[in-house]
């Protein structure tokens, strides 16, 4: 794709720096990548005005949020690679036959007449924050399609999909899109990743986790904190798992974080926190005489300065965490994660994408009800309640959106595949899914649309993918009206469907 040149803004044309005038020294292209850079290892400046092309500035910024758009200023995008069962945890059938209901009961929540899985009791006992959408629906049953569908928020497939990697054609995730159209805050991203890429355990990218046709400069930056393996899954080292009990469960790290930089951006794996850190001290004295003999932005100023800013080192360095917290939390992926979470968006940062579970690990087709109660339900039931707490006791929950989603649901029959699995479980099933919402003016206690009497299709308000994306940019402040440019400048829409009616 042919990038746009780089070209001067007057200033009341770009509402986010009214205070910032557009002329910058005369600085190779290479230092003023290096100014990026420096500030984005840092996690800082990923919008730094030399280094942004024109589109890449939000056109809308903070503004809407003046408008009445949308109360949060933040969200946290839990994705459930593998698509978690909804009858084993927010639509449970007890009145149906065996081979639907399953196994585990429902119990009452804090919300009369809502129930939820006996082995989600945290968040049961805090159903005043949270509601439930019961009746998302799309029409693919395959892994890789499914992901991009909801990733991006977009039901229809790219034309030359490829479901066995990750393409420019695709289009652009929901953390590009939302990246690209919120104002930065603090010289933060406005879109992160974490703790790890969802790569198949063939080595295949998923697709759908970058801003494919966006552009690679839009792709929001990847937090790796848990280098990919292929023979555990879930919520390690507690609650590690071999989806097909073979015994081959391997002692996975979460470790200091590794900061992907976008395409184009050079410095693209820093491994490690001690590379990480040579590799900016050996940048820093030329930064440093530039900061100092020319002209540069507030911006270019405050990447130097995020070095050494501590709240972001605390951000990203949840392992040595204090006791009480890991107690809360959990000290395993799913635990570390939401606290990183957390302490991004505290610190700035306006969307984070948090992957709970590598390779497609809620993909429950066999040994279902073991790995859900034992090892994915209570750290999912712990993290997800310590996080609704945490900012709920500092009042930021009313301005931070949580919402949690996989690609699909899970089959209404129970089956076994012969010869992968020693126990039952439940195949694909993109008919319908349970989608979680609190915060950001969510109605708390509330329960939107229905599924049928066997939870295979919906009953009442089906709601597509499109209303999902759209319920999470609404709530962020992005107009109905938003676009982003492509390379040749065309608008193309950010909204694809309403916000989920009954939400808010």
């Amino acid at each position: 794709m042919r990038r746009k040149s780089f070209r001067t803004i007057p200033v009341e044309a770009n509402p986010m720096n009214s205070d910032c005038q557009w002329r910058h020294p005369a600085i190779s292209r290479r230092t003023a990548i290096q100014a990026g850079a420096i500030g984005i290892l840092g996690l800082g400046a990923n919008h730094l005005s030399g280094l942004r092309q024109a589109n890449a500035f939000s056109p809308l910024g903070n503004q809407a949020h003046n408008q009445g758009f949308g109360k949060a200023k933040s969200c946290i995008f839990i994705f459930l690679s593998g698509g978690l069962a909804q009858h084993e945890s927010f639509d449970m059938k007890p009145n149906a036959p065996e081979n639907v209901r399953g196994e585990f009961r429902p119990i009452s929540t804090r919300t009369p007449g809502v129930q939820i899985c006996e082995h989600l009791p945290l968040l049961s006992e805090r159903s005043d924050r949270w509601a439930l959408c019961r009746s998302l629906t799309h029409s693919s049953n395959d892994h890789s399609a499914a992901h991009h569908i909801m990733l991006t928020g977009q039901s229809q497939l790219p034309t030359g999909f490829n479901p066995n990697g990750s393409n420019r054609t695709d289009r652009p995730s929901i953390a590009s899109v939302a990246g690209y159209a919120t104002r930065a805050r603090n010289n933060l991203p406005t879109a992160v990743a974490l703790p790890e890429r969802l790569v198949h355990s063939t080595g295949r990218m998923i697709p759908g986790q970058h801003a494919g046709e966006m552009g690679a400069q839009h792709d929001p930056w990847m937090i790796e904190a848990s280098p990919f393996h292929n023979s555990s899954y879930g919520a390690f080292p507690e609650y590690g798992f071999d989806h097909q009990d073979r015994g081959n469960v391997d002692n996975r790290l979460f470790q200091a974080p590794q900061i992907t930089l976008p395409e184009g951006l050079g410095l693209k794996e820093i491994s490690g926190r001690l590379q990480l850190l040579a590799t900016l001290k050996k940048q820093q004295s030329t930064l440093a005489h530039y900061a100092e003999t020319q002209s540069f932005d507030r911006f270019r100023q405050s990447a130097v300065s995020l070095l050494t800013e501590n709240s972001i080192q605390r951000a990203l360095d949840v392992t040595r965490a204090e006791d009480a917290t890991l107690d809360r939390y959990g000290r395993n992926s799913f635990g570390w994660s939401l606290l990183m979470a957390r302490r991004l968006v505290t610190a700035g940062v306006n969307l984070v994408q948090v992957n709970l579970g590598n390779d497609e690990t809620w993909d429950t087709h066999g040994n279902a009800f073991p790995h859900l109660k034992n090892s994915l339900l209570p750290p999912t039931d712990k993290a997800l309640s310590a996080l609704l707490d945490d900012l709920h006791s500092t009042g930021e929950l009313d301005e931070t959106l949580i919402v949690m989603a996989g690609e699909f649901g899970r089959t209404p029959q129970i089956t076994l595949l012969p010869g992968h699995y020693k126990l039952p479980g439940r195949d694909h099933w993109g008919a319908v899914q349970s989608v979680f919402f609190a915060g950001g003016g969510v109605r708390g206690g509330n329960v939107i649309g229905k599924s049928d009497a066997q939870g295979a299709y919906p009953a009442e308000q089906p709601v597509k993918p499109e209303n999902f994306a759209a319920t999470l940019y609404h709530s962020l402040g992005i107009p109905q009206t938003a676009v982003w440019h492509d390379a040749t400048n065309r608008p193309h829409q950010i909204y694809h469907g309403e916000p989920i009616a009954g939400v808010f």
